[in-house]
């Protein structure tokens, strides 16, 4: 793994109005850093939904650990084998291989700030599922990048009762 830099390197400093935005309502992503921009130390987006909307379906990352920290509004997320309903200043943090997804609450919207340690390059990533909602690509091209991303889907009962 490596870090940001020296000393003597720059803070990283993304502007809101400069980042790129994947997406729409319901479900918003603004790419704020990739890890290429952090010495592979991590990757970042803002993620917002709206009412009840699905952010990201069953998954598990072999290497990395993702942080969701609740912005504002109702979240939930799985966690292994259990939903875990988060709220305004709330922290979830997956460790490696573990099971999970994020939606916002049924009646809630949420601002998600997502952090995932160490990074791994995930901007094309957001750029190819915007691809499949335009209908340019399948749902299925996705596998074919599981390993590229390390993000690798599975299927969850838990997750699909409560969604």
């Amino acid at each position: 793994m490596s870090f940001i830099g020296p000393e003597s390197d720059p803070p990283v400093l993304v502007r809101s109005a400069d980042a790129e935005v994947i997406g729409r309502a319901p479900a918003r992503v603004q790419l704020l850093a990739d890890s290429s921009a952090t010495g592979g130390a991590l990757s970042t987006q803002l993620v917002t939904l709206t009412d009840g909307a699905n952010g990201a379906s069953p998954h598990h990352h072999q290497k990395s650990t993702e942080l969701f920290y609740v912005l504002d509004g109702v979240a939930e997320f799985l966690a292994g084998e259990e939903v875990v309903t988060a709220g305004k200043g709330d922290l979830v943090v997956v460790p490696p291989r573990m099971a999970h997804a994020f939606a916002a609450a049924p009646g809630s919207d949420a601002d998600l700030l997502i952090v995932i340690t160490p990074g791994t390059d995930r901007f094309e990533y957001f750029r190819q599922l915007q691809r499949i909602a335009l209908g340019e690509l399948s749902r299925e091209s996705l596998l074919e990048v599981q390993e590229r991303y390390d993000n690798h889907f599975l299927a969850s009962e838990v997750w699909d009762k409560r969604r």
